[in-house]
């Protein structure tokens, strides 16, 4: 049976440098920094000083984790907005923060990659009725997260 190690809680001073490094790696969330805390042992009184300095600081920002986060989801993983939207809600994103995030997606560039997602699935597809086809490739855009009323009518359009 394996033994636990003991690990000591680090002290304010050595927590907080941990976390400043883990936070200036790239933008977190709220969510996330609480979590490496409680995994490094921090609780209580000390967990929230250290959350305050790193806001103060500006190691810590959600609006600009937002912005971040809309932006590489959109650019790299070509996610569309309700699944950039629901996940950012599930990391407990104030609304506010969403909104501000949200307006990172350029409307014409929206248009675009979803033109180029599904032009790109269309390639993928077997022959099939025409009806099939674009019903495949709208359920693959809008399981990207892109809205249906947008989706069909950019389906209809190239596929006339």
């Amino acid at each position: 049976m394996k033994e636990k190690k003991f690990t000591p809680t680090p002290t304010h001073d050595v927590a907080l440098k941990k976390l400043q490094a883990y936070c200036a790696y790239q933008d977190r969330c709220h969510q996330e920094v609480r979590s490496k805390l409680l995994d490094l042992g921090v609780r209580g009184h000390d967990l929230e000083v250290i959350m305050v300095e790193l806001i103060a600081d500006n190691f810590l920002n959600e609006e600009r984790f937002a912005r971040s986060y809309v932006r590489g989801k959109f650019r790299i993983k070509r996610w569309g907005r309700i699944k950039i939207r629901i996940e950012l809600k599930r990391r407990n994103i104030s609304a506010y923060c969403i909104k501000k995030g949200m307006t990172e997606i350029d409307d014409n560039d929206y248009y675009t990659t979803l033109e180029h997602i599904i032009l790109k699935k269309q390639k993928t597809l077997k022959p099939d009725t025409k009806f099939k086809q674009k019903g495949k490739l709208a359920e693959h855009a809008m399981r990207r997260g892109f809205e249906s009323g947008l989706v069909w009518e950019v389906v209809n359009e190239l596929m006339g």
